[in-house]
């Protein structure tokens, strides 16, 4: 088994093959990956998406060949856009996926999907080729997240990161980002004044040794959506971000990125 795809709604991938070892992504339904290496029940797995490298449980991982990891590779896929979705498992069984889910080898004239050897119906929402008004989607998307509770490594409504957040929000607009705000940082150009910046646009934050901690997405002017114990709006400015229910600065601005074109 050298390559993998998810046939669950989320897989947790770990920082070492162990139950007990924090847990630093999420692999949604659909998405694709590449098996680096085999441990007894652990499988170190490298995702196409982003290359994000981590461990996941070897019982949750459904395999798949070469010719379909390239398949996949080279064939269209849509994205889901609604926060939940019930897709049909088998002619007794369905399964919830979350938004941001991958639909590999779509068809778009029959709303259908192949995963593995199933052809799939697809009835919700998706994004999919050249997406129109991208950043109208952006920010659409971002408040149907309002208030989901903040979650290391999380990747999905249930729980997710700063980070996760901006990744999933964009893959639905279709555009790529790494998994990690230090490594999103370098993605784009750089808006000087937070008075220049449009909805969409990123801001990045940092902590006291000049680390990028932090990463929110700007909704309008003045306004961040972020996931900073759960996603929130809160104010910002070139200073930071300034809880509204706190009434104080709690991350610290260094710098604001224009991704979308």
């Amino acid at each position: 088994m050298n390559y993998g795809i998810s046939g669950l709604s989320l897989i947790p991938v770990r920082k070492e093959p162990s139950e007990k070892s924090e847990m630093i992504t999420q692999v949604l339904y659909g998405e694709h990956f590449e098996i680096l290496e085999q441990m007894v029940g652990w499988c170190h797995i490298k995702f196409a998406f982003d290359g994000y490298i981590g461990w996941a449980d070897q019982k949750m991982i459904t395999p798949i060949s070469q010719r379909t990891f390239n398949k996949i590779e080279k064939s269209p896929s849509a994205v889901t856009t609604d926060v939940f979705t019930i897709i049909p498992v088998n002619d007794e069984q369905n399964m919830m996926i979350v938004a941001g889910s991958t639909l590999p080898v779509w068809r778009p004239y029959k709303k259908e999907f192949r995963i593995v050897k199933e052809v799939l119906p697809m009835s919700g929402n998706v994004s999919y080729g050249k997406i129109k008004n991208v950043r109208e989607l952006i920010i659409s998307q971002s408040l149907k997240y309002f208030n989901a509770p903040y979650l290391w490594g999380g990747r999905s409504p249930f729980g997710i990161d700063c980070s996760g957040f901006t990744q999933v929000i964009y893959k639905m607009g279709g555009i790529k980002l790494p998994r990690d705000a230090s490594e999103q940082v370098h993605c784009g150009t750089v808006v000087s004044f937070i008075e220049e910046t449009m909805p969409g646009d990123l801001a990045f934050f940092d902590d006291e040794e000049g680390n990028i901690t932090h990463v929110g997405i700007i909704w309008k002017r003045n306004k961040i959506i972020h996931a900073s114990g759960k996603v929130r709006i809160d104010n910002v400015d070139q200073f930071g971000i300034f809880n509204i229910d706190t009434k104080r600065y709690t991350h610290k601005m260094r710098v604001m990125k224009r991704i979308i074109p």
